[in-house]
């Protein structure tokens, strides 16, 4: 493909913020795809579209007080995009897609949300997400710690919508082996060199559970909050009769937990105490399941307005209030009025700690079906729509979602647990090889992160693109160029495997007259290969808009 071309194709794909499609057109040409079964139903609509409400409103009285304008709704195809790569780690496939526009109803887009929550690839995309927050990304001591199988249990009890303070009790005072009782994981994960961290175990419960940052105080008052070293330790405390023996986690009731004095060296026993709420502490149980009773008590707000934000982080890439693990202490609400998190972790509480109606609520909210686009040239106005979700935040995608993306691109049919074994192992070893060489974010993955010089070769050069974007009977390219359709169907089709949209007219006239001047299959398959690669290169490709 001669450069000038090339260089083209790239041009013609937005650098900056994505011009996206506004309205869509019917298209009802044959697709080589069957039906598939019949789309659930959304449940409890009534409640659950009373809290969308009040969310509606608190963001509208937000942007009316700072005189902001949102953007305009985005269009319905970009929203399932948005879906997909929030709840599954990839996009939409053709099949999907062609499934989705077939569905009638103003309701389609949260009828195709329960589909999604229901397909197993959610169950297992979210356990990586909260195996991530809850044990990070380090393998560990094998014997002793299983993080597969750790990653397996949190999707069946994902899989099973396990209320999610039961799922976390259930990790705070778990016992058994770290291989017949997965959940107890969760202790192993902080054994090192045949010791277990109760610090460690403190530092993580506290963040993950309750949003709070409280590792400094390990040492030391901490400088900047009122978190003291006697709250650390009190806490650590509840782990102190927690043991890692040869038969698995084990309470010791004869332990007690001790400290260092840093003044005399001398060891002192510390008592367990939590540092706020000590009427939600239960008198009766093990340390560690009056820990966990604590850290999940209803009265306990600091529990739901993290799951909230966690849960937001996850699905607009970054949370409500960042860090995701440095929330600030509640305010009374009989002083204040509630704020975002004060209402999703309400109905999460009064809903029975239900993950999936969490989600519900939040992508039929207002904020996430906005455009991420805007006429707007000021980069200081943009940054404060952005700030105040008046504008759907322009993320990075996650090495997950690149390759979940460019594998399910190379297909026409979607990739999910149905899909034939060879290609579940393809897609399971790519996704190992591919986030290896990109660069794994770790724990703390809905940070911002930059793009790199090296990952945007492996996108362009890389093994796994090569073999994706090169024509064969088994993938998209060379099905699509050897399909019987019109040249403009071919290009839209093109665009709809990989970016999700139909082309813009101008992209859809540029490439129209690429495919006129191929004479024969080859010189066919050698434009939609180059179409794919410009696609797959393009910023629109990879941030999630």
């Amino acid at each position: 493909m001669p450069a000038s071309t090339r260089n083209w194709i790239l041009a013609c794909l937005p650098v900056g913020v994505v011009a996206l499609v506004v309205s869509l057109v019917a298209w009802a040409s044959s697709s080589p795809l069957k039906k598939t079964t019949p789309i659930p139903v959304v449940v409890n609509e009534d409640s659950l579209t009373r809290t969308v409400r009040q969310v509606n409103q608190l963001f509208e009285e937000q942007w009316k007080d700072r005189e902001l304008i949102p953007a305009e709704q985005a269009d319905e195809l970009t929203q399932m995009r948005r879906l997909s790569l929030a709840l599954h780690g990839t996009i939409p496939s053709l099949e999907e897609i062609r499934e989705f526009q077939a569905m009638s109803g103003e309701d389609r887009l949260e009828r195709w949300t329960v589909k999604l929550l229901e397909d197993r690839r959610f169950a297992d995309y979210f356990s990586e997400r909260f195996t991530r927050a809850f044990v990070g990304v380090a393998q560990g001591q094998f014997i002793v710690f299983r993080r597969d199988r750790f990653k397996a249990w949190l999707s069946e009890q994902i899989q099973a919508n396990t209320p999610y303070d039961e799922l976390v009790r259930k990790l705070i005072a778990g016992e058994g082996i770290w291989t017949g009782d997965p959940e107890t994981n969760y202790i192993t994960a902080a054994v090192a060199d045949g010791n277990l961290d109760r610090n460690k175990l403190t530092g993580s419960t506290v963040r993950a559970f309750l949003g709070q940052r409280i590792d400094c105080a390990q040492c030391h008052d901490h400088p900047f909050d009122h978190w003291k070293q006697a709250d650390f330790e009190g806490l650590t405390a509840f782990y102190g009769q927690v043991e890692v023996q040869l038969l698995g986690v084990r309470q010791n009731d004869n332990l007690k937990y001790e400290v260092e004095d840093r003044n005399t060296l001398e060891k002192r026993t510390v008592a367990p105490q939590v540092p706020f709420l000590n009427e939600c502490l239960p008198e009766k149980g093990t340390l560690r399941e009056r820990l966990a009773a604590w850290v999940t008590h209803p009265d306990n707000r600091r529990f739901e307005r993290a799951s909230a934000n966690r849960i937001w982080g996850l699905l607009f890439g970054v949370p409500y209030i960042n860090p995701v693990d440095d929330l600030p202490a509640p305010t009374d609400l009989a002083q204040e009025p509630p704020d975002l998190l004060d209402i999703l972790g309400q109905d999460f509480r009064e809903n029975g700690y239900d993950i999936k109606r969490l989600i519900q609520i939040i992508v039929a909210s207002k904020p996430f079906g906005l455009s991420s686009s805007t006429d707007n040239e000021n980069a200081e106005e943009i940054e404060r729509a952005t700030s105040e979700w008046a504008l759907f935040p322009l993320v990075r995608l996650r090495p997950e979602q690149i390759i979940g993306s460019m594998l399910q691109a190379s297909s026409l049919k979607t990739i999910d647990q149905n899909s034939n074994l060879f290609m579940r192992g393809r897609r399971f070893f790519s996704e190992i090889d591919f986030v290896r060489e990109y660069g794994d974010l770790g724990s703390d993955e809905l940070n911002d992160f930059p793009g790199t010089i090296p990952q945007a070769l492996l996108r362009m050069n890389g093994q796994f693109a090569k073999d994706n974007g090169s024509a064969s009977p088994f993938n998209s390219v060379g099905r699509i160029s050897s399909l019987d359709i019109s040249n403009a169907k071919r290009v839209e089709t093109c665009f709809l495997v990989c970016l999700s949209r139909i082309p813009t007219p101008e992209e859809l006239t540029h490439f129209i007259k690429q495919y006129e001047t191929a004479s024969n299959q080859k010189q066919r398959e050698k434009i939609t290969e180059d179409l794919f690669w410009a696609l797959y290169n393009s910023p629109e490709f990879s941030w999630n808009h």
